[in-house]
């Protein structure tokens, strides 16, 4: 007999909706929170969106952050971030630095002969060291990225909207926008609360999950939509609770192939990609947390259309389905 890997039983019978208002409230208050913690820490935006120069150095040597930071201190360069990069894949004689200079001009660039000095500054602490990349960004394009960003995140957000209401129901789409928003708040909270850089690739990431996420909510509730003409006696409730019980494994399966492999992204990938994984490793248990908890939830509280022209079962012909009886409807 083949081997069979299951993570979720056949038949579960879990009460979603047993802590309804538990789960709903602790995602309300992630969301006020996330808003919260954005609106007083801010975000800590890389070099796309902040403007200003990124040094990437390398030395065969170890080095000192403080040293460097001590080398670059009379240079007048204004705001300066020194920090250490570590990777697996880095060898024993490579270590790498990342230098971030704000803006001090209208270029928002500092200049060939600034970066001349900020190579002979630090090669008196370390003869080694090389400059691999150097990227500057203007102040005028980090604003117009900023603003670009939000009309991305806002233009995907708006049209999956109209595709989940063109494809159920404005209910549905409601529940569905509702909880992808939640994925994005919360993301974005958390990489605010820990002050993880937040450039484009986490843009890109935060695309990424409005995508995985609606693609688990559309398959939930388009079992919903055959489970309601299926079933049209039985309370909308137990019918929510009998879709997400019978699509929980497709659930977990995903969540779970999907974060194996960004797990190992994450700790291989390298610094380059790290904050997209980052992004999308949240967004999946996030994503997979708002399908289950709030997108139906909502979905309950508005209440949904269950006059479809498919033939009324009577509620004992739909228990004996659920129960595998055969049944015979007498005349």
């Amino acid at each position: 007999m083949a081997f069979r890997l299951k993570l979720v039983p056949d038949n579960t019978k879990i009460d979603f909706f047993r802590w309804q208002w538990l789960t709903t409230g602790i995602s309300g208050l992630a969301m006020v929170a996330s808003v919260i913690i954005v609106l007083t820490m801010g975000l800590n935006f890389g070099i796309d969106f902040k403007g200003g120069t990124t040094i990437r150095s390398e030395s065969p040597t170890e080095f000192s952050v403080s040293e460097y930071r001590d080398a670059l201190a009379g240079l007048d360069l204004g705001d300066v971030s020194i920090t250490e990069v570590f990777d697996p894949s880095f060898g024993p004689d490579r270590h790498v630095a990342q230098i971030r200079i704000g803006t001090t001009n209208e270029t928002g660039s500092v200049t060939p002969e600034e970066l001349n000095r900020i190579e002979a500054a630090l090669r008196e602490v370390d003869p080694g060291v090389t400059f691999a990349a150097v990227e500057s960004v203007g102040p005028k394009v980090s604003d117009e990225l900023i603003r670009t960003a939000v009309y991305a995140v806002g233009a995907a957000t708006i049209g999956i909207l109209f595709y989940i209401w063109l494809r159920f129901e404005w209910q549905f789409a409601v529940g569905a926008v509702t909880a992808l928003v939640h994925d994005v708040l919360v993301t974005v909270g958390i990489f605010s609360l820990f002050q993880l850089r937040f450039d484009l690739t986490t843009i890109a990431a935060l695309l990424t999950i409005l995508g995985y996420s609606v693609n688990d909510t559309v398959v939930v509730f388009d079992r919903l939509r055959e489970n309601l003409i299926k079933f049209k006696t039985m309370p909308l409730i137990d019918v929510m609770n009998l879709t997400v019980n019978e699509t929980l494994s497709r659930t977990v399966m995903t969540a779970m192939t999907t974060a194996l492999a960004l797990g190992a992204l994450l700790i291989w990938g390298g610094d380059v990609i790290r904050g997209f994984v980052f992004a999308m490793f949240l967004g999946v248990f996030i994503g997979a947390y708002s399908t289950v908890y709030l997108a139906k939830s909502v979905v309950l509280w508005l209440g949904v259309r269950r006059d479809w022209g498919k033939p009324e079962k009577s509620a004992r012909a739909e228990r004996d389905e659920l129960s595998g009886t055969p049944f015979q409807d007498t005349p």
